[in-house]
């Protein structure tokens, strides 16, 4: 694992314009999820010097553990 490789996936804005993002350090699966107001994930990624990646396809098959936080918002848990 090279920990000098930053790497952000973006994957949403809010309409107050908040970015929502995945951050990864060495390897780009092991992520968290991070939210920040567009001036500081500016400010952020060019701090981290990092290695933007596409965002992920909405139309992908999703195995038994690819989920975000912010899926959890629309679930409902027993």
């Amino acid at each position: 694992m090279d920990t000098t490789r930053r790497f952000v996936r973006p994957s949403g804005e809010r309409p107050d314009g908040f970015v929502e993002f995945e951050f990864a350090i060495g390897e780009p699966e092991i992520f968290v999820e991070m939210i920040l107001p567009r001036e500081a994930f500016t400010a952020f990624c060019l701090a981290n010097r990092v290695e933007l990646l596409p965002p992920r396809d909405p139309d992908a098959p999703l195995g038994d553990w690819d989920w975000r936080l912010a899926d959890a918002t629309h679930t409902r848990f027993r």
